[in-house]
C-alpha cells in the first residue's frame, strides 16, 4: 500500500496527525543517525499540519546525537496538546530519549527501546592503534562500571587506593587522558538531565521518584547498550506507565508502513562495494535514500550519491626473497552528493 495511504490509515485509527521519521541502520556509508539537521525539516512538516490536538511521531532509528531529542520534543509540543511516539520496531539510544519525552509510547510486540548510555569521542580520547586518524570512543557506562568494580566488588574505599585505581586507568594502553574522563562525566550528567527534562515535559506530571527510577534504569542499570527492551518490560518492570500496547489493527498498520520504508531504504541489505558496483561494471553511481521525514501533507528525504570505480592497488606480499608489491583489483568509492530533498 502507498505510504501516504498508510499514514492516513494510522491517523484515522489514532485520531491524530502523523509525522514519520526514519533513519537507515544499514552498515557503511549508507547509515544515517539522528542529527540536528532534522529540526528545520520537522518544523516544515509541523507548520504544514498546524496546531492540532494530537501529533504522533512514527519513529525508527538506532540513535545518534543526544542533543536532538529535547529540541525535537519541545518543538513538537508547540503544535499539539498531546504528543505521542509510535514505535514500529527499533527506537534505540537517542530515539529512546525522544520516546521518553512523549505523553504516550505506542508499541507492538516487535517494538523495542534501548538504554541511553552514550559513548563519547573527543580530541582527548585515546588514539585507535589500527588507525591513527581515529579516536577510540569511551563508553560512559564502561567507565562507571570500572570504578564500581573497584569500590563495590573489591571493597576499595579509601582515597589513596582509589587514587591508585584512577592512575592505573589513565595509564592504560592506550592511555586515557583525564580530560577524556571529565568529558565522560559531563556527558553522563547531561544525559540524566535531559532524560529528566523529557519525562517532566509530559502533559500528565510524573512523580519525582518515578522519574528517578526510570532514569536510573535507562542510564545505569541495564548494563549493556545492546540490551533491547520490549513493551512488557518497559511498562511493567521499568515503570514506563506511558507505554501503550497497540492493538492488532494498529500493529498491522504500523508494521505495514515500516515495511514500505524498509523496501524503499533497502533496510536489512548488507552494503558491499563490489555488489554496489555491479557485475562486470567498471564504474557506477548509485543514489540512496537514508532518512525520511514525511506526513500526509509533505515528504522530505535525505539522499546520498556514491560513485564506485574499479581500481588497481599495490598490496605488499611477503616472499622468501622479501616483500614485494603485487597489483590487486579493488572497488573504490566516494560520496559525490548528499542532502535533504
Amino acid at each position: 500500500m502507498d505510504k501516504k495511504l498508510l499514514i492516513q490509515q494510522i491517523e484515522g485509527l489514532r485520531r491524530s496527525r502523523v509525522v514519520t521519521y526514519l533513519t537507515s541502520d544499514r552498515p557503511g556509508p549508507v547509515n544515517a543517525r539522528v542529527a540536528m539537521d532534522i529540526i528545520p525539516v520537522v518544523s516544515h512538516q509541523l507548520r504544514a499540519i498546524g496546531k492540532t490536538p494530537n501529533i504522533d511521531l512514527f519513529l525508527y532509528s538506532t540513535g545518534g546525537d543526544t542533543m536532538v531529542p529535547w529540541r525535537l520534543v519541545s518543538m513538537a509540543r508547540e503544535y499539539c496538546d498531546k504528543f505521542s511516539v509510535l514505535v514500529p520496531y527499533k527506537a534505540h539510544s537517542a530515539a529512546t530519549m525522544i520516546a521518553l519525552g512523549a505523553d504516550e509510547i505506542v508499541m507492538s510486540d516487535l517494538s523495542e527501546l534501548s538504554p541511553i548510555d552514550p559513548s563519547t569521542a573527543n580530541v582527548f580520547n585515546p588514539t585507535d592503534p589500527q588507525n591513527a586518524q581515529n579516536k577510540i570512543p569511551i563508553s560512559v557506562e564502561d567507565v562507571m562500571a570500572y570504578f564500581d568494580l573497584a569500590k563495590n566488588k573489591f571493597g576499595i574505599k579509601n582515597d589513596e587506593e582509589l587514587a591508585k585505581i584512577f592512575n592505573k586507568f589513565v595509564e592504560a594502553n592506550p592511555q586515557i587522558h583525564p580530560l577524556a574522563l571529565g568529558n565522560v562525566n559531563r556527558t553522563h550528567n547531561l544525559i540524566r538531565m535531559l532524560a529528566k527534562r523529557l519525562l517532566k515535559s509530559h502533559k500528565t506530571p510524573m512523580k519525582e521518584d518515578e522519574i528517578e527510577k526510570i532514569v536510573d534504569y535507562f542510564t545505569e542499570k541495564l548494563y549493556s547498550h545492546q540490551y533491547f527492551i520490549g513493551r512488557k518490560e518497559a511498562k511493567e518492570d521499568l515503570g514506563l506507565k506511558i507505554v501503550q500496547y497497540a492493538d492488532s489493527v494498529l500493529s498491522k498498520a504500523m508494521t505495514d508502513l515500516y515495511e514500505e520504508y524498509k523496501k524503499e531504504m533497502d533496510l536489512g541489505t548488507v552494503w558491499n562495494p563490489e555488489n554496489e558496483l555491479g557485475l562486470n561494471a567498471v564504474q557506477n553511481k548509485k543514489d540512496y535514500k537514508i532518512a525520511f521525514i514525511e506526513s500526509a501533507q509533505a515528504s522530505s528525504r535525505f539522499e546520498l550519491s556514491i560513485e564506485y570505480r574499479k581500481q588497481q592497488v599495490n598490496m605488499v606480499q611477503q616472499t622468501p626473497q622479501g616483500p614485494i608489491q603485487v597489483p590487486q583489483e579493488q572497488v573504490g568509492w566516494k560520496v559525490i552528493g548528499q542532502g535533504w530533498k
